[in-house]
């Protein structure tokens, strides 16, 4: 077997504990136990759900669900102590894609469950392979969008029509101004909020493999998000004073009362505008990044998805457990209870607020965030922002060279893995 890295503090750890594993259980009924281990806090009342209906249900398997705090620190420590789960529920993310390079998924092709999942999010999980891979190792459950969240009763009062092309955006904004309104509010106190309008921007410029490219030497980042960095800039003039001041919380709060016509982030922030505002109607549309409304794409990613353990003792028994996590009235459950949007195909209710972005996510016109393929350690939402406060003439230059040397910097030793795998291949 080849060995592969995982990134952070666990390297060497990981190397030993996938040589024995713990794996499904027998319980003292004599049911085969199956473990769930998922890193969404904030649907444990969902889970629970889940798993109370499960075990209604089935005689011969019991279902047992953690969802701890702090979980991805909590599975790599389980990992180490060998202490493995049958199922993780984790994100799309870096962190998905280093477990993976660390060989510790089951290839589940020939679960039939991955002819459920939408084209468009099974490509999401390919993009997320350090290295290409043969098989699936992941099966997307729900995904998240980002773009633009807008104030619709504000838009109706004033006569504003929803912009599809960049010019027709600054020419929105050229209204809402006129009429004493601040047209977006950012929030860039915390640098993570950085990354939404820059995910929203980014997707449209350049593919989700961009990183890969980048790392093969196709390409630079450079020339990739020239255009992203320019628009992202553009967005100073269009917000509150000094956005560096307020953070997340203080954005959500000001969109919620009113003081700002648009907020450029991801759905995921609905639940804690509506706890300031319960009777805001609010609405959303894909970022009009292009001069072109045919080559907007939709930020969307996968937030939840399901991956089996390798060291799992009872394939069979997991699968089992996936067939009825995927059963419809399940997914729409969890969807309508989290405000997600189901990766399998079908006829599913989408939350109201997702109305203005439901063309792009039917049709498939949508791109993964690009901040799930970035290293943490590279920090690129605090990188953004130091752009952003940079006033210097150069300062577009000096952050997209600054991209390209972090990138190898904290990629040297996948970047060179992909030219030995390159070089393999010919």
């Amino acid at each position: 077997m080849r060995k592969r890295r995982l990134a952070g503090a666990i390297v060497t750890a990981v190397f030993v504990l996938l040589a024995t594993g713990c794996g499904s259980s027998a319980g003292s009924d004599g049911k085969t136990v199956v473990t769930l281990f998922h890193y969404k806090l904030e649907a444990s009342d969902t889970f629970r759900k889940i798993q109370e209906r499960f075990n209604e249900t089935h005689d011969d398997i019991e279902l047992k669900i953690e969802s701890p705090n702090e979980a991805i620190t909590v599975l790599k420590t389980r990992l180490v102590r060998e202490d493995y789960p049958d199922i993780v529920g984790i994100g799309g993310d870096i962190d998905y894609s280093n477990f993976l390079d660390a060989d510790l998924f089951m290839d589940i092709s020939d679960f039939e469950g991955t002819a459920w999942i939408k084209p468009e999010y099974m490509e999401i999980e390919e993009q997320l392979e350090l290295l290409p891979e043969d098989g699936t190792y992941a099966l997307p459950y729900m995904a998240n969008c980002a773009g633009i969240l807008y104030n619709r009763d504000m838009f109706e009062e004033n006569g504003w029509e929803i912009p599809g092309t960049w010019s027709e955006f600054l020419e929105l904004c050229d209204g809402i101004r006129a009429a004493g309104i601040t047209p977006i509010y950012l929030g860039l106190k915390d640098t993570w909020t950085c990354m939404s309008p820059w995910n929203s921007l980014a997707v449209s410029f350049a593919s989700a493999d961009v990183c890969s490219r980048v790392s093969a030497g196709e390409t630079t980042f450079a020339v990739e998000y020239a255009e992203t960095a320019e628009k992202i800039k553009a967005l100073l003039d269009l917000c509150e004073p000094n956005p560096y001041a307020y953070s997340y919380n203080d954005a959500c709060i000001a969109f919620a009362r009113g003081e700002a016509a648009m907020y450029p982030i991801g759905s995921y922030a609905a639940p804690q505008i509506l706890s300031v505002n319960p009777d805001m109607n609010i609405g959303s549309f894909t970022f009009p990044a292009h001069e072109d409304e045919a080559d907007n794409v939709l930020t969307s990613g996968v937030d939840l998805q399901f991956s089996v353990m390798k060291e799992c003792k009872n394939k069979e028994a997991a699968y089992e457990v996936l067939r009825f996590l995927y059963e419809d009235e399940l997914v729409q459950m969890y969807a309508d209870e989290q405000n997600a949007i189901p990766c399998k195909e079908g006829e599913f209710t989408l939350p109201t607020i997702l109305d203005g972005m439901k063309e792009y996510l039917e049709s498939g016109r949508v791109g993964d965030f690009h901040d799930h393929h970035y290293p943490s350690e590279m920090s690129v939402s605090g990188m953004i922002q130091t752009y952003l406060m940079d006033d210097s003439e150069n300062a577009a230059e000096t952050f997209l060279n600054r991209f390209d040397t972090e990138w190898i910097r904290y990629n040297r030793d996948l970047i060179a893995r992909l030219k030995e795998y390159e070089e393999g291949t010919k």
